[in-house]
């Protein structure tokens, strides 16, 4: 599986950085250079850096360099490594090594030396980031930077946090009469779904207990309307489960059900715990939310009143009376049914609309269930004689587009718009192979307003899908993406595989074509007709590029060596 990584040459020597460049492009590299310090920080600033090459000699900073380096907000985590001549730059390296550096490369290089010095600390890099992806997993991101800066979190005090609870009603009997795997299994793509929804709506899952799922909301975020955003990933997680029933009964099988309860109010959040720590919270605030849940019904979101005063206004609500909390009284609690119809999508209660989406500090844009309604629509409408333009392609593209974003330092809004626009640029192909692009715009316009998006969202999206328009030369950064996207497989090593399914499909419009013709086709649109647009994507895919050209050409050689 590739892996990709930004590497940032800190050199104004051209000689040095072309070596460098012709050394390590290639394989998941992405080598950008620049001449100075302060082009370096604009980097630093936009894009996520794995490796820093730095000069050594004094004309480049040298020592001081790696001193501003170290002091930088991402500078720390960099692998910094001095490039440096063979003579006369022993205290150099050791100075350098004190400000942060980790290795060091002689001039003139040794390439297999570069090479195997940039793959131990291109390991270590995706090591961090598979630990540190594990740490966020376990600890909200705001304990994370307590505990990188100060090295501790101190409990904190939260006057209005809510608490989400869930359990699976009647799980016991449930257990004993399924195999343990066969239970964790179900236990797992419940809980995945429901780490996906919390996270739609900013909640921080804490952990689960058994078949109890806990989560926050207003304590480790600072998103407005807490209670709200939890109501709503309630609301999503109990229709999901609604659904898994319907269709469990529609197919004979059997089924689980839901109890959710929330309350809110005061919280005390901290860790706890010496070898095997762990973040969680305290007070009553948590007990009430457990009994909540308690005394909700299958399938039912049972809240109390002090979410309910903050939840009337958005949602229909169902008044159920006081019930007595084991050592805390009566509290007076509601059914959490449904979304009021102005703040809902299509007015049908499930889904907020994008004004109630602004309001609790969440994107405008529904992305996900925008995403989940056009692959459905991809599945179901592509015609089966598309092998390359198939839903599989749409997905690859994605995948690419994303790790082309992330190398360029693309996120947020700009790259939920690119998305999209992949999702629906080969959506023409539902109606016709000719002018799909225009078709896929059309769709698009009919179906994103009601996933929230604005009309200048629109013209964005449609901006980027019509830079795939054959002939069309992309201007902005996102088209771009797109558009090598949509062609990296032509740098891959499995583009012969890919290739042939573009030939079958051809053959099924009445496009048929020899051998000879079909490599002689190949070769004149990838050495006349395409070009990559990015830095990323020519420092990643050119060299496979020209890999694929030459293995064409020797096919080309054989198959006309009898003519």
């Amino acid at each position: 599986m590739e892996r990709f990584i930004n590497i940032l040459i800190i050199d104004s020597d051209e000689n040095t950085v072309r070596g460098l460049k012709s050394i390590l492009n290639g394989g998941g590299n992405n080598v950008i250079s620049v001449p100075t310090e302060e082009e370096a920080n604009t980097i630093l600033n936009k894009r996520d850096i794995g490796i820093i090459l730095v000069s050594a000699s004094e004309k480049e900073g040298g020592v001081e360099l790696l001193r501003r380096l170290k002091q930088h907000p991402k500078g720390a985590e960099i692998y910094k490594i001095v490039i440096t001549d063979e003579i006369g730059s022993g205290t150099k390296l050791v100075k350098g090594f004190r400000e942060g550096a980790v290795d060091h490369i002689i001039k003139p290089f040794n390439p297999n030396l570069v090479k195997a010095k940039i793959e131990v600390f291109k390991a270590l890099f995706f090591k961090d980031q598979r630990i540190n992806q594990l740490l966020t997993n376990i600890f909200p991101q705001n304990v994370l930077e307590d505990l990188n800066v100060q090295g501790k979190f101190s409990p904190q005090r939260i006057e209005e946090g809510t608490v989400l609870f869930t359990d699976f009603v009647a799980f016991t009997k449930i257990a004993k009469r399924m195999l343990p795997l066969e239970l964790l299994k179900r236990l797992e793509t419940y809980f995945n779904k429901f780490d996906e929804i919390i996270d739609r709506y900013q909640l921080e899952k804490i952990k689960t207990i058994g078949d109890a799922y806990m989560a926050l909301s207003g304590v480790t975020e600072k998103n407005s309307k807490p209670a709200v955003r939890a109501c709503l990933a309630a609301l999503e997680m109990r229709d999901y489960m609604v659904n898994e029933k319907l269709f469990a009964q529609a197919t004979g099988k059997d089924y689980w059900e839901i109890r959710i309860g929330i309350h809110s109010g005061p919280l005390v959040a901290g860790i706890i715990g010496a070898k095997k720590i762990s973040f969680d919270v305290w007070g009553d605030t948590v007990n009430i939310a457990a009994r909540a849940e308690h005394h909700s019904v299958p399938n039912g979101i049972t809240i109390t009143d002090r979410v309910a005063g903050h939840a009337i206004p958005y949602f229909n609500l169902e008044h159920r009376g006081e019930i007595d909390i084991k050592h805390g009284g009566a509290v007076d609690m509601y059914f959490l049914n449904n979304l009021k119809g102005p703040y809902s999508l299509f007015e049908e209660g499930k889904l907020p609309s994008s004004k109630l989406r602004k309001g609790c500090g969440l994107m405008t844009m529904d992305f996900e269930h925008a995403r989940r309604t056009i692959l459905n629509r991809l599945k179901s409408s592509l015609p089966d004689e598309l092998t390359y333009h198939d839903i599989k392609h749409t997905l690859n593209v994605e995948k690419a587009a994303q790790q082309f974003a992330r190398l360029e330092g693309i996120k947020g809004e700009e790259l939920v718009l690119l998305r999209t626009a992949v999702l629906f640029h080969d959506a023409g192909y539902i109606l016709t192979n000719e002018g799909n692009e225009e078709i896929a715009i059309k769709l698009m316009r009919s179906e994103l307003p009601n996933f929230g998006y604005t009309e200048k969202q629109i013209q964005q999206v449609a901006a980027i899908i019509r830079a795939t328009i054959r002939g069309t030369r992309p201007t902005s950064l996102l088209e771009m993406i797109m558009c090598d996207a949509d062609h990296d497989y032509l740098g891959r090593a499995d583009y012969h595989a890919v290739a042939s399914k573009l030939r079958i499909e051809l053959e099924e419009q009445g496009k048929t074509m020899t051998d000879i013709e079909w490599v002689k086709f190949q070769l004149n649109y990838l050495e006349n007709e395409h070009e990559y647009y990015t830095e990323t994507a020519q420092n990643i895919r050119n060299l496979g590029k020209s890999r694929r050209i030459a293995e064409l050409k020797n096919q080309l050689n054989e198959l006309t060596k009898g003519e």
